[in-house]
């Protein structure tokens, strides 16, 4: 009987998609100045979006970018999410997924049946794997269980000879040996983050002097749904002083944090933030932007600088403090990769960031399913964004082949990507 109204639940939102589809924006919310629609409060029952997850049939890839080729880094992975480069040119690939949650009502059944079917929830493998490819061809040869056990891993940075993780409830760091195929000792725990909802990423960057990592912490919910006591902490980036052990955290008000770089000439830190559900195709846009120590950037309060969002019981002090974003990047991309990108790794392209959009649900028609670069001239973006890879989403939006997630240079500078659907690693190179 559940299964039967939770089918229900999604059939009746099939038939809002349609018609919130024919009453959608046609232009993207993008650049630094971007057109905004006015909020749509969706109800009880927001719009629910979202292929079915297949991965990639014998001879399919992703489609590169003008002057640019792509091929299987690595293929057969479970879930893969984030990368980093070791400095022996290894490849360590974080494997993990949100479980299935407690539902509470017949929308959560709908929408833990729609995640499942986009393979967005299941089993976490909770492992990263270390990938090498000893011959340079291009191709790892050599696959090995680098480390094991974990909590839903995702954020990882080596520092010395410390390789730190972001587990989902804690940062933990264990010691590892140059050139080394695996780490069997006991991670120590040496940050605590909260735990559960529905961004349980956390990222890491160390700071370009090697003194301090960067943590991205999403929100619990999507507006602090259940209040703001349980978001303490949440919705913020945390900076951790190597030498003292101790953590701040160093801005707040971004909904969910989850790529991180530094841009090389000013040295800023940015990163790339998913916006709020519930209220428009375009409305909020996500969004690229620099990190300002101690500034506020509007969740749950306001959106895009200083938009009231009604849904949330408002304190006018904080509204009056929210930064404006940089840079737009449409609605519901759901940009989670991020890196910067030096002149001559990507020939044509000039120098920017890399943005690995995972892709929609939350809006009628599709967006993100691709992975673009935002140009930058003297430390700001300075265009519009290009096509790095696309054909991850069939043309009727039924069908995701893949999902891209992490991005990051590997070896030789080649673009790596992350796909979580297609359990592949990508390489981008010139074509």
């Amino acid at each position: 009987m559940t299964w039967i109204f939770a089918r229900l639940v999604a059939l009746v939102g099939a038939v809002l998609v349609l018609l919130r589809r024919a009453q959608a924006p046609k232009i993207q919310a993008i650049g630094a100045s971007p057109e905004i629609p006015e909020a749509k409060p969706q109800g009880a029952l927001p719009t629910l979006k979202m292929p079915t997850a297949r991965g990639w049939q014998a001879g399919r890839t992703p489609v590169a970018g003008p002057g640019l080729k792509v091929n299987a880094f690595a293929a057969g992975l479970k879930h893969p999410r984030w990368i980093a480069t070791l400095p022996n040119r290894d490849v360590v690939v974080a494997e993990a997924i949100q479980p299935a949650w407690a539902v509470s009502g017949l929308f959560d059944y709908a929408m833990l049946a729609t995640m499942h079917r986009a393979a967005a929830v299941g089993d976490s493998p909770n492992r990263i794997t270390l990938l090498r490819d000893a011959d340079g061809d291009g191709v790892a040869e050599t696959r090995a269980a680098f480390m094991e056990g974990l909590n839903q891993p995702f954020g990882m940075a080596l520092v010395g000879s410390d390789f730190y993780v972001g587990n989902t409830d804690a940062m933990v760091r264990a010691p590892y040996a140059g050139g080394a195929t695996r780490i069997d000792a006991k991670p120590e725990r040496v940050a605590t983050y909260k735990a559960g909802g529905g961004h349980w990423t956390r990222s890491l960057l160390t700071s370009p002097d090697g003194q301090r990592i960067y943590i991205g912490v999403g929100s619990q919910s999507n507006i602090a749904d259940f209040g703001l006591e349980v978001e303490e902490g949440r919705a913020a980036i945390h900076e951790f002083t190597i030498a003292t052990g101790k953590t701040r955290v160093f801005a707040t008000g971004l909904r969910n944090p989850v790529g991180l770089a530094f841009e090389p000439t000013t040295g800023e830190l940015w990163t790339v933030v998913n916006e709020r559900d519930g209220i428009g195709d375009e409305t909020p846009p996500d969004y690229l932007t620099r990190v300002q120590d101690g500034g506020f950037y509007g969740w749950p309060y306001c959106y895009w600088g200083r938009t009231v969002d009604d849904r949330v019981p408002q304190d006018a002090a904080k509204v009056a403090t929210a930064i404006t974003p940089d840079y737009a990047l449409g609605g519901h991309t759901a940009s989670l990769g991020l890196c910067w990108v030096p002149a001559g790794a990507l020939p044509g392209f000039g120098e920017g960031m890399a943005i690995g959009q995972h892709g929609s649900w939350n809006r009628s028609t599709l967006s993100g399913y691709r992975v673009v670069f935002v140009p930058f001239a003297n430390g700001r973006p300075s265009g519009p964004p290009r096509d790095i890879l696309t054909g991850f989403l069939s043309d009727d939006e039924s069908v995701s082949y893949g999902r891209p997630v992490g991005v990051t240079l590997g070896p030789d500078n080649a673009l790596l990507v992350a796909d979580d659907v297609g359990d592949v690693i990508w390489r981008v190179t010139g074509a």
